[in-house]
């Protein structure tokens, strides 16, 4: 997939440490596109809309076990 025009934003719960920073853009027809932004040109992740949604709803409920 094309992930030219994708605009990416720092996940607000990266923090400022340098540590596991995740960027996600969601300004792509019917797809939410995923990368480490301490690697920008590495390997991205995409999901359809729908999966996204399912993924982000169990991890806001602690289905995942993390903290």
């Amino acid at each position: 997939m094309e992930l030219t025009n994708a605009i990416w934003r720092k996940s607000s719960y990266s923090g400022g440490n340098g540590g596991q920073c995740v960027e996600v853009a969601r300004n792509l027809p019917g797809v939410v596109a995923v990368r480490d932004s301490k690697d920008p040109g590495g390997t991205k992740l995409v999901f359809t809309s729908a999966q996204w949604a399912v993924f982000a709803a169990r991890v806001k409920a602690g289905q995942f076990g993390l903290s």
